[in-house]
Formats: structure tokens, sequence, C-alpha cells
């Protein structure tokens, strides 16, 4: 999947095929973006979609609630297999869940940050997303943000606790969405910073933010040439050397070849 995961409510399907088209993996989300007495609706309308399910990520209602077991039940009914746990909380919540599946935990409560490196150990977890507004919630705050957009201290030490959990388990990181869908500028930094930082992608929850992701993982034309030209370079070299007046040693290296990894993908 590539870095820009669009949350799409699935008792919406009139939106699926958009949203697929839109970004590189859609969410489709049973969970808060359904309203209680619209999740048996939008169960039914997971089951009759014919997206591919290699792009297809399904967001579930918590372990532990009549909600899970139900949305788990429809998905035995379709093709997905990437299933997204909301407000994942222990690695012994996860036992629920047939080995068919992989899974994305979304640690976004006080006890799922603290769980993360458990959640990350378990074997069928492929990912870890982090959320910002339920662990605020969680721990009795009313905003994750200060007053002109950054995040407050809390939120990026949960942003760097899950990236880091993720990272120590060889798995991916997923970062937070934003939630101002007019203000790109800070959208593009956010995105550009997740990247540069080691997350695989960022989830949105519009389609107009897509493209903004994209544009923030995608490397400038200089980076691209810098990662091409320093690991030519490396081919007749031995050990550290210099290379537009930059050390370079195996750390170096490792960064070029991610660099161009990411323009591959």
């Amino acid at each position: 999947m590539g870095p820009a995961l669009l949350f799409c409510p699935a008792d919406r399907p009139e939106r699926f095929a958009k949203a697929l088209d839109r970004a590189d993996a859609v969410i489709l989300d049973l969970e808060d973006a359904v309203a209680p007495d619209a999740k048996s609706a939008a169960r039914g309308a997971v089951i009759e979609s014919e997206l591919d399910p290699d792009r297809v990520i399904v967001r579930v209602n918590p372990p532990g609630t009549d909600a899970f077991v139900s949305d788990i039940a429809t998905l035995s009914q379709t093709d997905y297999r990437t299933v997204m746990i909301a407000k994942a909380e222990s690695a012994k919540s996860l036992k629920a869940l047939d080995r068919r599946f992989s899974l994305i935990t979304l640690c976004e409560t006080a006890k799922g940050i603290a769980a993360a490196e458990k959640l990350a150990a378990h074997d069928q977890v492929v990912a870890l997303m982090w959320g910002a507004e339920d662990l605020v919630a969680s721990l009795g705050g009313t905003s994750s943000r200060k007053p002109k957009g950054a995040y407050r201290d809390i939120a990026r030490y949960a942003r760097s606790r899950v990236l880091l959990a993720a990272g120590a388990n060889g798995k991916a990181a997923i970062d937070a969405v934003h939630l101002d869908i007019s203000d790109t500028k800070r959208l593009a930094a956010e995105a550009a910073d997740a990247a540069a930082s080691g997350f695989a992608a960022t989830a949105c929850i519009h389609p107009s933010q897509a493209d903004v992701i994209r544009d923030a993982y995608r490397p400038d034309a200089a980076t691209t040439s810098w990662a091409r030209g320093v690991l030519e370079a490396s081919r007749t070299q031995r050990g550290v050397f210099t290379y537009a007046g930059r050390m370079v040693d195996e750390p170096v290296l490792r960064h070029a070849r991610l660099v161009l990894s990411r323009v591959d993908r």
C-alpha cells in the first residue's frame, strides 16, 4: 500500500470506489464514522462491495463489544483480510481474530499507547496507527493541539512511542489523520515529517488530502539525485567516505536506499 490511506464511512457505499480511486488504500470504517442505528446497513454494504482486497482495510469496533463480534462475522463473508482494530488496548484481546486476518492496531487511548510495544509484537499485527483525539479524551483532556495548530506534548509522545514500537518489531507505522481539511500547509508539513521520521503512511479523512500526503512522501528531485549519486559513489569506496561535502557511512547509505524505494513506490 502507498502512503495515503483514506477513511470512508462504511454506510456510504456510493463513495467506496471514488475513495479507492483517490487514495492508495481505503479504510472502510464500521466504527466512529457510522451511527449505531446505521451499523447493520454498513455491514451489509461492506459484504456487497467489490473492491480490490489488497487495497482495502476495514476498521472494526473495539474488542469486547457486541459490535466487534458482528463486524468480524461480517468480514468472514468477504475477501477483505486487513483489519484495523479500533481502540486496541491489549495483545490478549486480539486472540479473538481468526489467523486469516492481518491486523492494524489503532492505539488511541492511554491504555493503547501504554500497550504499543506488546501490540506491535503480536504476530498477526502488520502495522500500528495512533490517534490523537480519542487519546486526549481518554486522559480527560479537550484538545490534542495548541491554539496555533501544533500537537501538544502528550500527542507528540504518543506518536513517537507508536513509531518506535512498530520499528522495534519490524512493523509499519501509520500517522494520524489531520482533522482540519482546509489546513493543507500543516498537513503537508506533518506528512513530510512523518515520511522523514519513518512512518510508512498517513491516514486522511477527505479525498483532497490524499494528493497532499503523496506529494509529501515523494522525495524531491534534489534528494533523489543525491541518493542515486551517493549510492553510485559507494560502489568504488571502502568504509567511510565523503560525498558532496558530507561524511557517508552505512546509516547514510540506508537513508539513500529508502529514498529510492519511495521513488519506486
